[in-house]
């Protein structure tokens, strides 16, 4: 039981498997809805639009796995989960449908070939990032997540029935579920937490007819996965922009990273794992854009699940990983997980995106509240929280500036929160 909240522990896999299914059940919408809006958007036919959601599950499982399981310097060794990134979507979407699923596919794959260099290299960059901006950026990833939540327990923004009462319902069952267990539960049943409330959800959810089984008829029992769906094409400005959400996406992975030590581990992250997280980032999404997908990264709710379980152990996390290019393969595994509803989720996540935050105020906690810490995360968390409620002041700026902050609190919080750290005096008066 202890070797659960070990990394290195050893844990039998029917132990495992429960664990791991939890991870992925926290992020199996979210992992392949960026490619399902993608895919609808730009036009796509139906089986295509099938063949690139398992080319993501498999990706996720595959990125998940060398984070576990680092190949030289290109992984982490952490308990982080893996999975396709929403911080692309805005601009995949104009490049997708402008200039072409190919194009895409090689900013994609140019831009995390630069992402993973820059990762291999962190002695070069990581001191540019001490605690107290790691901590702001974790905050502001916690931040970020509570409308992502909020929008899932009313049932999906955009969703026909959003904020129906069943969804109401449904959500604040499942929340009290993983509560109930959280509080009185004792051991394995406490770690499972948030599964327990997902199965209560679910079973409560087909009761109340909200679940559809009509996709499951249909599908074929095993696909291999497609590479190269789209030939790759080269354009200067659509690689540039892209390389400069890469950034983006590093600067929260750099933060789950933070976010994983501190609340699962009990510690800082090490200047190697922040480095070795990033160039797992970029190669893997390079390997993505082989398979067109958009590219992965870091999952902050998967660092909630993880703070608040506290299981920690590799192996465990690996056989989520494992279950999700399963659910790639066998396509009726992956068609079974989309059909819990976005309440069910909601319900989970609020308490896992809560966690993050709080992960965040220890961080605070243990830099200190100096001044000069004072100025870093008030002023970084209040301009990159509160200008990116409000988009149109972003108006005046060119498009590249408008894509990559506008709607982005977390480059904005980093950017600041790393000028700051630069400009401030070292000591200023208390």
């Amino acid at each position: 039981m202890s070797n659960l909240y070990q990394l290195d522990g050893r844990v039998p896999l029917l132990q495992a498997i429960p664990f791991g299914l939890q991870h992925v059940l926290a992020m199996f919408v979210a992992n392949i809805t960026p490619i399902i809006i993608l895919a609808n958007v730009v036009g796509l036919d139906s089986q295509l639009s099938a063949a690139l959601i398992q080319n993501c599950m498999i990706i996720a499982g595959i990125g998940t796995l060398v984070q576990l399981y680092p190949v030289w310097r290109i992984g982490s060794r952490l308990p982080i989960v893996m999975g396709i990134s929403f911080t692309f979507l805005s601009l995949a979407i104009v490049i997708g449908t402008s200039q072409g699923m190919g194009t895409l596919m090689c900013a994609i794959i140019i831009g995390g070939i630069v992402e993973g260099l820059l990762g291999l290299f962190p002695k070069y960059w990581t001191k540019l990032i001490p605690h107290v901006v790691a901590a702001t950026v974790v905050t502001a990833i916690g931040f970020s997540l509570l409308p992502i939540g909020a929008n899932s327990f009313a049932g999906g923004q955009g969703a026909a029935d959003f904020g129906s009462a069943n969804n109401w319902i449904v959500g604040s069952i499942t929340l009290l579920a993983c509560l109930l267990t959280q509080v009185f539960a004792k051991g394995i049943l406490r770690s499972l937490s948030v599964l327990v409330g997902l199965v209560v959800g679910y079973i409560l959810a087909v009761c109340m007819g909200m679940v559809d089984f009509s996709a499951l008829s249909s599908v074929s029992f095993v696909a291999l996965p497609k590479f190269m769906p789209f030939k790759p094409e080269f354009d200067l400005g659509a690689t540039l922009s892209i390389i400069a959400i890469f950034l983006v996406s590093a600067t929260e992975t750099i933060g789950d990273t933070s976010a994983l030590a501190n609340g699962a581990l009990g510690r800082n992250p090490h200047k190697s794992e922040l480095g070795a997280a990033v160039a797992c980032d970029g190669f893997v999404s390079s390997i993505a854009g082989l398979f067109g997908c958009t590219p992965i990264t870091s999952f902050s709710q998967n660092v909630g699940l993880a703070a608040m379980s506290k299981v920690v152990n590799r192996f465990t996390i690996a056989t989520g990983a494992c279950i999700m290019i399963i659910g790639g393969i066998f396509p009726a595994v992956g068609l079974l997980l989309t059909t819990i509803p976005q309440a069910v989720l909601g319900g989970c996540t609020v308490m896992m995106f809560g966690s993050i935050l709080f992960a965040g105020f220890g961080m605070m906690a243990r830099c200190g509240f100096s001044q000069r810490n004072m100025v870093i995360a008030s002023l970084s968390l209040s301009v990159g929280l509160g200008f990116t409620q409000a988009t149109q002041m972003f108006a005046i700026f060119p498009q590249i500036v408008q894509t990559v902050f506008a709607e982005n609190c977390v480059a904005v919080v980093f950017l600041l929160a790393v000028i700051l750290n630069l400009v401030l005096p070292k000591e200023m008066g208390e």
